[in-house]
């Protein structure tokens, strides 16, 4: 087991500062944009479920309308139906640290873990949910390649031409693969390479939100959501490299929360023979691109992150108006 110890820490002298926690430098906007919504009937669903949350749906309706006839009666058509599938995800995370270190460090490692624990579920559930989620439904043979992405990119990365990289164009015509219903994309979410190209390209403009003290970037009148755990696919951030940009409609992804007992939820434990103060966190949910169900089998009781970026895991069931996600590939 894993604990903080002495050596972990620097001790603090009489003449220096106190003790500070280094907060993460992850960037958690893809999670908090509101791209990824609660839905209280997922909050229901995933509480009842074992591991799949099946969600079947109605097709829109389809079909010419008939000419009204005294002598020919209409014809009776039906409405098609389909499901959706989400996957339970059941994690937990626990921290430990022995009583004698707050006297050595000057600050109590304790009181740091139990003031990051929601910065961590939140940075935990994008990069390690939501993230291999997306490149599962987009990886090779995924299920929105064909129809959900456009791929500007260079066979060779290295020969990348501006034609290649972001540009006004480009996401005008990823926007424009859900037709008629490309006003329903509100943010736009990429790596910081990518975003530099589009500064560099004056394509950004910075809004002061009145309930934050923060400039937002927006293309267009889309938020532009800058995040590096939007990592490459290949090239790995050199000029061959190729970077995905997710354009997303408010709510694309669907958020299920389950309301676990306080002491399952949240616990605390103690070794008093070794000093040793350990939290334990779990959490129940499930992060679900909406209108791509998860078909795939996984070992356990929860699927790993390999599984959720594995393509043939999923399946497309809505229509692609109605899958308010798009991917744009371009080189840096």
């Amino acid at each position: 087991m894993a604990k903080v110890k002495i050596e972990d820490v620097i001790v603090v002298a009489d003449t220096m500062t106190p003790y500070t926690v280094q907060r993460s430098t992850e960037n958690s906007r893809l999670y908090q944009s509101g791209i990824v919504t609660n839905d209280e009937q997922l909050n229901d669903v995933a509480s009842k479920t074992a591991l799949t949350v099946r969600m079947p749906f109605w097709n829109d309706l389809d079909g010419d309308s008939e000419g009204l006839s005294d002598t020919t009666a209409l014809t009776p058509d039906k409405i098609g139906a389909d499901e959706d599938a989400a996957v339970m995800n059941r994690r937990g995370k626990a921290w430990a640290a022995n009583d004698l270190v707050k006297y050595f460090a000057g600050s109590d490692p304790i009181k740091a873990i139990y003031d990051g624990i929601a910065d961590y579920w939140v940075r935990e559930m994008q990069r390690n949910i939501l993230i291999p989620s997306l490149n599962g439904i987009f990886g090779a043979g995924g299920a929105l390649v064909a129809t959900n992405q456009v791929d500007i990119t260079a066979a060779n990365g290295v020969a990348a031409t501006d034609d290649n990289r972001i540009n006004s164009d480009a996401i005008i015509d990823a926007a424009g693969l859900l037709g008629d219903r490309w006003e329903s994309i509100v943010a736009m979410a990429m790596h910081s390479d990518v975003f530099r190209t589009l500064q560099k390209q004056k394509l950004i403009e910075f809004v002061s939100l009145s309930d934050q003290n923060v400039q937002v970037p927006f293309f267009i009148g889309r938020e532009v959501i800058v995040d590096d755990g939007i990592k490459p696919i290949s090239g790995a951030n050199t000029p061959a490299a190729k970077y995905p940009v997710y354009l997303f409609g408010r709510g694309a992804i669907g958020l299920g929360n389950v309301a676990l007992p306080s002491n399952e939820a949240f616990e605390t434990d103690r070794d008093k023979l070794a000093g040793d103060d350990i939290i334990i966190t779990r959490k129940h949910f499930l992060m679900h691109p909406r209108g791509v169900a998860f078909i795939g089998n996984y070992a356990g009781q929860t699927p790993s992150f390999a599984d959720l970026a594995t393509p043939a895991n999923w399946k497309k069931v809505y229509s692609t108006k109605n899958i308010r996600i798009v991917r744009l590939l371009v080189n840096r």
